[in-house]
């Protein structure tokens, strides 16, 4: 019985990391720069900032991606991205990144676009598009953007390849679906 109790028991820094990681979710609601320091500062201090710890790592980077999106913009329009893609057309387009759809089957990989007025997928056998006014709900999880549509029983999963493109691209999401109106 002792040996299944070790497998069971949490170590001292499984529970640091599970505190520091309930506190980064919630910096990332927040996007605060101070935050980002407290999160860094609170890694060292738990002597958690070493090799192993490249997760969390990519998680501060992603905040501070987050973070700097979140200063540059204010209430306006965040900067355009050139990009060549035909699914944009003549949309303003204001992020790109490499994601898939974990929950089709084939899983396949291909682009984000998030323009002025949808969202877009484009890889795989079809494409994905979701215009802001339908979109009831964006939320991340983990790597993951999350659609929810107010126009159809639809979710969608989008995986992106960071934490920090998730962050951004819900980040994103939200902003121009509160400028739909």
């Amino acid at each position: 019985m002792r040996w299944l109790g070790w497998f069971s028991r949490k170590s001292e820094e499984d529970a640091a990391i599970e505190a520091w990681r309930a506190a980064w979710a919630a910096a990332a609601e927040m996007a605060d720069r101070r935050q980002v320091e407290a999160l860094r500062a609170q890694l060292a201090a738990a002597g958690l900032d070493h090799d192993e710890r490249e997760i969390e790592r990519e998680m501060l980077e992603g905040l501070e991606a987050l973070v700097a999106l979140k200063e540059s913009i204010g209430p306006g329009l965040p900067p355009a991205v050139a990009t060549g893609h035909r699914a944009v057309g003549r949309d303003e387009c204001y992020f790109v990144a490499p994601a898939s759809l974990p929950d089709d089957p084939a899983q396949p990989g291909g682009t984000l676009l998030l323009t002025k007025t949808r969202a877009i997928f484009v890889g795989g056998a079809k494409a994905l598009t979701i215009p802001w006014h339908s979109v009831a709900v964006c939320r991340r999880q983990e790597r993951d953007v999350v659609f929810v549509r107010t126009d159809r029983p639809d979710l969608h999963r989008l995986r992106c390849n960071t934490f920090g493109e998730a962050l951004r691209a819900v980040f994103l999401a939200r902003h121009l679906t509160a400028r739909r109106i």
